[in-house]
C-alpha cells in the first residue's frame, strides 16, 4: 500500500493516542500457542478471585440498606431467594461460560459467535450498551457510596455535610486520573483490600449476631411483626419472590468473573486452544466467590434487619447506603466504624477501577473492529476521558443517589446475566446436551423473569440503559459512515495462478474489468469486453483481466482478501474476490498490484442505474451499490499522490 510521511504529531496528541491498555498490553505480549511453557503465567485462582471480588463483594456496602428499603421485614427470606437463583442460577451458567469463552471474551463473544451480518452486530450493540450501564453505573454508584461513608462519618458530618456531589465527582475524577497516568490491574492490592473487608464484615457480622441472640426479644419482635404483616410462610415466600427482583444487585460480579480469566494459573500440560488448568480455576474461582457472598448477603440482611430502625434505611437516614458501617459505629465505636468507612471507601473506590477496566478491555475489543469507532477509541487515555465525562453527567443526573442508581445497575447486571444463560442455553442443544439445555433454559426464563419485573418495577433503569444503547448505536453508526472511504481491507494474497495472470499482464498494460457475476458463461464475458472497448474508445489488441467480487458479509469491516485466478471458457482470465465491501476490495486489489509490480493499473466499471443516494446506502449496509465513484473515493483517501493512484474509468 501507499506509504506517506507525514510530520510526528504533537507531544499532547502523541500522549493522548499513545499505545492500548495497560491490561491490553499483557494481551499483545502473551506467547503463542506454539510456546506453552509461557503461556500460562499468571496467579492463584484465588489471588485473581480478589481481583473480581472488589467488585462483587464491595456491593455489601450498599446491597443490605438497598435490600432493607426493598423488602422491609422480608428481608431475610428475599435475600435467601437471591442466594438460591445465585448458586442454582447464575453459577452454573457461568461456570459454562468459562468452558466456552477461556479467553475472557464473556457471554457476549459466544453470541456474537451465533450471530451474524447487521442482526448480530446490532444484538452486540445493545448488550454493549447494557454492559456500558453496568460498568459506568458501577463506576458512580460505588463513588457516590463511598462518599455517603465519608459524609456520614461522625468525625467528618460536619465538615462534609451537604457535599456528597461533589465528593463523588472528585472519586470519579481521580478514578480518571489514574488511568491517564497508567494503571496496572494490581492483583496484590487487591487480595490486600478484599482481606481486609472482609476481615472486618466477619467482626461486624459476628457482633450483630451476638447482639441478636442475646437480645431475644430482637428475633420475638421480628418474627411477631412479620406474621401480622404477612400472614403465613407461604405468603411470605409469595411476598419475597415477587420482591426479589429489586435485591438483583446481589448478582453483579459474574461478568467481571469471567473477565478476568486470562490472569488465571493454569496447568503445565495447558495450552492456549485447551486451558482446562484455566478453565478448573475459574471455576473454583467463580463457586468460592458465589459461596462467601451467599453466606455474607444472608448474614447481613438478617442483621441489618433486626438490628437498625427502619427509618434509618430511608434517604437521609444514618444507615441508608451504609447499613453495616451504622451497626459498625454503632456497636464497635467510632474508631473501630472509621477503619471499617475507610476500608469500604477504598473497596468501593477500586471496584469502580475495576469496572473502569472491564470497560476498557471491552468496548476496544469490539467498536473499532466494526468499524463503529474512530481510531482513537483503540488508545486508552481519550476512552478514559470519554467515561469519566459521562460519569460526571450521571452523577449530576443521579444527584449521587445510592438508591436511586440502583434501579439501572439492577438492568445492566440482570441484562447480561440473561443473555449469558440464553447463550449457554444455545451452547448446550448446538452440543447435543439435553439435560443441560432444559436445566439454562429453565434458569434463562427465571432471569428473563426477574428482568422484566425489575423493568417494569424500575422502569428508570431500562431508560438509562436505553440511553446508553441509543448513544452507542447513534455513535458508532455516525462513526461507521465517516470511515465509509477508508481503505479496509488488511492483507492481500494471490494465489499462484492470479499472481500469473498480475505478472503476464503487466509486461503490458494492466487493464482490469470489475464485472457483476451473473451466469458466467461465454456471452457475458465476451459483450462486457465489447462494452467496455466502446465505451472507453480502447484498440482491439488491448487485453483484460476481469475481477469479480462476491459480499459474504457486509456488516464486516476489516478483514484480509485472498484472490483466486481462474481461466474460464479457455481464454477468459478472471480474478475472483470474497469480502465485506466490492469497492474496498477493488481499491486494495488494484492497490497492491500497483505497489508489487511498480505499474499503474487501470480499472474499468459501468455506471450503475438507479437514485445515487440509493445506491449509497446500498454500498454502506450490504456493500454493494455505486461501485465506480466509491472505489473511486477509497482510492482518493487511500493513495494521496494523483501520479501513483490507480486509474478509475466509467463508461
Amino acid at each position: 500500500m501507499a506509504t506517506t510521511e507525514h510530520p510526528p504529531p504533537p507531544r499532547l496528541r502523541a500522549w493522548m493516542l499513545a499505545g492500548l491498555s495497560d491490561m491490553g498490553k499483557s494481551r499483545q505480549a502473551a506467547p503463542q500457542p506454539a510456546k506453552p511453557e509461557p503461556a500460562h503465567k499468571g496467579q492463584r485462582w484465588w489471588r485473581v478471585m480478589c481481583l473480581t471480588g472488589v467488585d462483587y463483594f464491595s456491593t455489601l456496602g450498599y446491597q443490605p440498606g438497598i435490600a432493607a428499603l426493598a423488602a422491609g421485614l422480608l428481608s431475610p427470606v428475599a435475600t435467601i431467594v437471591l442466594v438460591v437463583v445465585t448458586l442454582a442460577g447464575a453459577l452454573p451458567v457461568y461456570r459454562r461460560v468459562a468452558e466456552e469463552s477461556p479467553h475472557g471474551e464473556g457471554s457476549i463473544a459466544m453470541l456474537e459467535r451465533l450471530l451474524t451480518f447487521w442482526k448480530g452486530k446490532l444484538f452486540v450493540l445493545t448488550l454493549l450498551g447494557f454492559a456500558a450501564t453496568d460498568f459506568l453505573i458501577t463506576i458512580t454508584l460505588s463513588a457516590a457510596d463511598a462518599s455517603t461513608h465519608l459524609v456520614e462519618n461522625p468525625h467528618l458530618a460536619d465538615a462534609l455535610h451537604g457535599k456528597q456531589v461533589l465528593i463523588t465527582l472528585v472519586l470519579v475524577a481521580l478514578l480518571g486520573a489514574v488511568f491517564l497516568k497508567g494503571f496496572l490491574e494490581a492483583i496484590g492490592v487487591a487480595v490486600v483490600l478484599v482481606g481486609l473487608y472482609l476481615t472486618l464484615n466477619v467482626v461486624v457480622v459476628a457482633t450483630g449476631l451476638w447482639h441478636v441472640v442475646t437480645e431475644g426479644h430482637v428475633i420475638s419482635d421480628w418474627s411477631t411483626a412479620l406474621t401480622a404483616e404477612h400472614g403465613n410462610v407461604f405468603a411470605m415466600v409469595g411476598v419475597a419472590l415477587l420482591v426479589f427482583p429489586k435485591l438483583a444487585l446481589g448478582l453483579s460480579g459474574f461478568e467481571t468473573g469471567v473477565a478476568v480469566m486470562p490472569h488465571v494459573k493454569g496447568d503445565p500440560g495447558d495450552t492456549e486452544e485447551n486451558p482446562r488448568g484455566r478453565i478448573r480455576g475459574t471455576k473454583k474461582l467463580l463457586t468460592t466467590a458465589a459461596l462467601i457472598m451467599s453466606v455474607f448477603l444472608i448474614a447481613t440482611s438478617f442483621i441489618t434487619t433486626l438490628l437498625i430502625p427502619e427509618k434509618e434505611f430511608e434517604s437521609g437516614g444514618k444507615a441508608n447506603g451504609r447499613a453495616l458501617a451504622y451497626l459498625a459505629h454503632e456497636y464497635l465505636g467510632n474508631a473501630f466504624g472509621t477503619v471499617y468507612d475507610v476500608s469500604t471507601i477504598a473497596i468501593l473506590w477500586f471496584a469502580g477501577a475495576s469496572a473502569m477496566a472491564g470497560l476498557l478491555n471491552l468496548m476496544p475489543r469490539y467498536l473499532p473492529r466494526y468499524g463503529m469507532a474512530p481510531h482513537w477509541a483503540r488508545a486508552v487515555r481519550p476512552m478514559v476521558i470519554v467515561f469519566t465525562l459521562i460519569g460526571f453527567l450521571v452523577t449530576w443526573i443521579f444527584d449521587a443517589d445510592v438508591d436511586a442508581q440502583g434501579g439501572a445497575y439492577a438492568t445492566g447486571v440482570l441484562v447480561l446475566i440473561s443473555s449469558a444463560a440464553i447463550a449457554v442455553t444455545i451452547a448446550a442443544r448446538k452440543a447435543g446436551q439435553r439435560g443441560w439445555t432444559i436445566g439454562f433454559a429453565v434458569i434463562s426464563v427465571v432471569f428473563l423473569y426477574v428482568t422484566v419485573a425489575n423493568v417494569i418495577e424500575r422502569p428508570d433503569g431500562v431508560k438509562i440503559g436505553a440511553c446508553f444503547i441509543a448513544g452507542i448505536i447513534l455513535v458508532s453508526l455516525l462513526s461507521r459512515l465517516a470511515r465509509a472511504f477508508e481503505l479496509r481491507v488488511t492483507s492481500v494474497t494471490l494465489d499462484d495462478m492470479a499472481q500469473r495472470f498480475v505478472r503476464d499482464i503487466a509486461s503490458r498494460r494492466i487493464r482490469f474489468i470489475a464485472n457483476e457475476p451473473d451466469n458466467r458463461d461465454i456471452t457475458e464475458y465476451r459483450e462486457k469486453i465489447e462494452q467496455i472497448r466502446h465505451d472507453n474508445d480502447i484498440p482491439a489488441p488491448e487485453d483484460f483481466v476481469f475481477v469479480e467480487v462476491t459480499v459474504l458479509d457486509p456488516s464486516e469491516f476489516e478483514a484480509g482478501l485472498t484472490v483466486r485466478g481462474e481461466l474460464l471458457h479457455g481464454r477468459y482470465r478472471v480474478l475472483t474476490l470474497e469480502s465485506s465491501s466490492v469497492p474496498n476490495a477493488l481499491a486494495a486489489l488494484v492497490l497492491h498490484v500497483r505497489d508489487t509490480t511498480g505499474c499503474i493499473p487501470h480499472i474499468y466499471f459501468e455506471w450503475t442505474e438507479g437514485s445515487p443516494f440509493t445506491n449509497f446506502l446500498r454500498f454502506f449496509l450490504f456493500g454493494q451499490g455505486e461501485v465506480a465513484p466509491v472505489t473511486r473515493e477509497v482510492l482518493r483517501e487511500a493513495e494521496p499522490d494523483r501520479a501513483r493512484r490507480p486509474r478509475v474509468h466509467v463508461g
